[in-house]
């Protein structure tokens, strides 16, 4: 482990630290690009701490070890890219299903298909969404620093105990792999799921209808039943109607009812703008460097950088659009996170996109063009 300073590191690296000072003491995954320095951090850092790592025979596995783990008590994460992630989608399924807290970093490189392995994009952030099949509230997030690479990973591992479900670092390969002053502090706040205190408990279930059940593990003598069909708070399988309302109801309003606490933003020079960029990840970087430029050209234009993709800030951009006649949205794919920005606007601002592809990130010039674009 780093100790606590400043430190010239890769993002990965970042993450790794992170999660160890999260708590982390498991991690599961296989190889892949550009995620690997996450693993071998992990490799090396974990068994100094009592942690245990397992590289497994694929990313299938991976999550389902991570599950498992969880349930044993341990926190836990693995790290993967785009076909990675499509693989896992199943049982990150069934991990919302059985509300099991772990952390699933998507280091996000240029697809379809094997696409630019070594070249970043943000083409997954629907797939954080919709990825599995079935009702469900997914939480991720967006970190744009090696510092938030950090940070990020901390908050992930502590929405998930907070919230007993899977929570997602959608990184990306540009901020994976810049080394940037990292400031590791002395200490960090650390959250701990809830654990039963008598000697009964309903796993799956809570006096308040919406709410986050205590999590017991295996192993500490209650009876537990854990699966993936529906089921009664028990957990016992009852294919019944009203259970399954009743939990899908839960695990989404569970998200949904505590979207201010979880939605984090991050406002640049908004106070009097005319114009606004919304951006994320790498994107915002280049982003803020033309708002900055457009302003010293006498722009009214500010940046609202998304630190959480979901819940999407739909307040946040709501707000906004009343502020400012015009909003571009700057991403590394075709176009996902605008339509959301056009939904939570209804209109009252014009939106535009500005869709870069092709594993490059979109440069300060052509966001500054795109700002000149909405003055017109």
């Amino acid at each position: 482990m780093l100790s606590p300073g400043r430190h010239l590191v890769l993002g990965n690296v970042a993450c790794g630290e992170g999660a160890i000072r999260a708590g982390c003491r498991f991690f599961a995954g296989y190889p892949i690009t550009p995620a690997n320095e996450i693993s071998q951090y992990m490799a090396s850092e974990l068994p100094k701490v009592g942690g245990f790592f397992l590289q497994m025979e694929d990313e299938i596995a991976s999550i389902a070890a991570v599950i498992g783990a969880s349930w044993a008590g341990a926190k836990a994460m693995t790290a993967t890219s785009g076909p990675g992630f499509s693989l896992m989608q199943e049982n990150i399924g069934y991990a919302y299903m059985t509300e099991t807290p772990c952390v699933i970093v998507d280091v996000q490189r240029s697809g379809p298909s094997t696409g630019q392995p070594t070249m970043p994009s943000q083409q997954d952030v629907y797939q954080a969404r919709y990825g599995a099949h079935g009702d469900y509230e997914a939480i991720a997030l967006s970190p744009w620093s090696v510092q938030e690479m950090f940070d990020l990973t901390v908050r992930a591992f502590n929405l998930a105990e907070r919230f007993r479900t899977p929570v997602l670092l959608m990184a990306d390969g540009a901020i994976a792999h810049i080394k940037e002053r990292l400031v590791v502090p002395e200490k960090v706040e650390i959250m701990e799921r809830r654990r039963p205190k008598g000697p009964d408990c309903t796993p799956f279930g809570t006096d308040d209808p919406l709410g986050v059940p205590e999590m017991p593990l295996l192993g500490e003598g209650y009876r537990l039943l854990i699966t993936g069909s529906s089921h009664r708070p028990t957990g016992r399988r009852d294919d019944s109607p009203r259970y399954m309302q009743m939990k899908v109801e839960r695990i989404n309003e569970k998200i949904r009812r505590a979207r201010r606490e979880i939605t984090d933003t991050v406002p640049l020079q908004l106070e009097d703008a005319e114009l606004a960029v919304v951006s994320y990840g790498a994107s915002a970087r280049p982003s803020c460097s033309a708002v900055l430029r457009a302003r010293s050209m006498g722009i009214r234009v500010g940046l609202l950088r998304l630190r959480t993709l979901w819940p999407f800030p739909d307040e946040e951009v709501s707000a906004l659009s009343e502020m400012v006649r015009a909003i571009l949205v700057v991403e590394m794919n075709m176009g996902k996170m605008v339509r959301e920005v056009e939904r939570a606007a209804k209109g009252r601002a014009r939106v535009a996109p500005l869709p870069k592809v092709g594993g490059v990130l979109p440069t300060s010039d052509e966001i500054l063009e795109g700002i000149r674009r909405l003055q017109r």
